[in-house]
């Protein structure tokens, strides 16, 4: 299906809204019925019609189908944020007893829930090196039912071998989920590798304007049912008409902003892996990448994230160089019209902080939409200040 009518047509019956080119916000809680039967079926199967909002909405539908087939999935759900569809799409796929195995250091709140709350239902986690499909399979166990994948992740970038692990997994039936946000599936495609379910926060670069929360959660029709019918409707944490409208709005503009993003990110990477005060560069489409051959073979974009370790020995000095930056704002998240750092370092406290631990001198950048002069610019005039 062809990108463009994705994003500016699929799901848009303009005919039934007045010709109107925008959606309209359905801004309702309920919906009438004329006949007995037809409350009747709405109860039996809340997913095939209009009957509450907590449900399904009309302007949510039109997400929802962009959306899935921006996966090359049969459906999707469209959650409060990325952790609420985390939260769902797992829970609807484990019960007591059972294994899960997860990349080490996933998104926080996908190891809260890992480490805090399913250990209260005698459902445990075991952490590894995803990089290496070999540990998948050795930590197998005859109670694992789940695979949880991030790739690339957030921070260092290490990838999954997504073919081979879902290879893996369809072998020994076990349900596979990944977190896309990095890539989005514009530039990555994990239901077509085989995954059974592909999750991205839409707060990042589908909205595209830090506006917003969301979170996708795609897959089979069967499986997306069965989490509509649970833990969807039983959490309550369905999205909201005027944030699913915002995230259309920013999907008009996905294609553009990306292609933005993606060339101005390599021109600031080239201008940090020079620079003397930075040691090494983390990208997963750069040259020096270690996992580069499969960034290659499975990506077919980064977008605009990526890390910079600063040569420096003291905290002060990662801190100093941050707080200089002039334009370039000091935020969680990514995605939106707005340059981004982040410390790591802004996660430990200042007597744990070790310069021999190059993790505690990373500094994440996300690239906006900003011109990639300015970037460098501002970058160059703070890390003359660094030390």
């Amino acid at each position: 299906m062809d990108l463009s009518y994705i994003l500016n047509e699929l799901g848009e019956e303009r005919e039934n809204y007045f010709n109107a080119i925008s959606p309209p916000i359905m801004q309702t809680s309920n919906f009438a019925f004329k006949k007995v039967d037809d409350l009747r079926k709405a109860f039996e199967d809340e997913m095939a019609g209009y009957l509450y909002s907590r449900g399904i909405n009309p302007t949510v539908d039109i997400l929802r189908k962009k959306l899935a087939a921006l996966d090359g999935a049969e459906d999707c759900l469209v959650f409060n944020s990325g952790a609420a569809a985390i939260f769902a799409g797992i829970l609807a796929n484990v019960k007591a007893g059972d294994h899960i195995v997860s990349v080490k250091a996933p998104y926080t709140w996908a190891q809260r829930m890992f480490d805090s709350i399913l250990p209260r239902f005698n459902v445990s986690t075991t952490y590894i090196d995803g990089t290496d499909t070999a540990n998948w399979k050795r930590t197998t166990k005859d109670n694992t039912t789940f695979y949880y994948l991030e790739s690339p992740n957030s921070w260092d970038f290490a990838l999954q071998d997504i073919k081979a692990i879902a290879a893996l997994a369809r072998s020994k039936n076990i349900v596979t989920m990944i977190d896309n946000s990095y890539c989005t599936p514009v530039y990555q495609r994990p239901i077509e590798m085989g995954m059974d379910m592909a999750m991205q926060t839409a707060t990042k670069y589908i909205g595209g304007h830090s506006d917003t929360l969301g979170g996708v959660l795609s897959g089979s029709h069967a499986m997306i049912k069965k989490i509509f019918d649970s833990e969807y409707l039983n959490i309550g944490s369905g999205i909201q008409p005027f944030n699913a409208w915002l995230l259309i709005r920013g999907l008009r503009t996905l294609s553009a902003r990306l292609d933005r993003i993606s060339r101005s990110t390599r021109q600031v990477v080239q201008f940090m892996k020079q620079h003397p005060g930075v040691e090494s560069v983390i990208f997963p489409l750069d040259e020096s990448f270690p996992q580069y051959a499969l960034a290659q073979q499975q990506m077919t974009g980064a977008c605009g994230l990526f890390t910079f370790v600063l040569k420096t020995t003291k905290m002060e000095s990662v801190a100093r160089f941050c707080e200089s930056l002039q334009h370039i704002m000091m935020a969680v998240s990514w995605g939106g019209h707005e340059s981004l750092v982040m410390p790591k370092c802004s996660g430990i406290q200042p007597k744990d902080f070790d310069p021999g631990n190059r993790e505690h001198r990373f500094v994440r950048m996300y690239v906006g939409l900003e011109d990639p002069e300015y970037l460098v610019a501002d970058l160059e005039q703070a890390l003359a200040k660094m030390s």
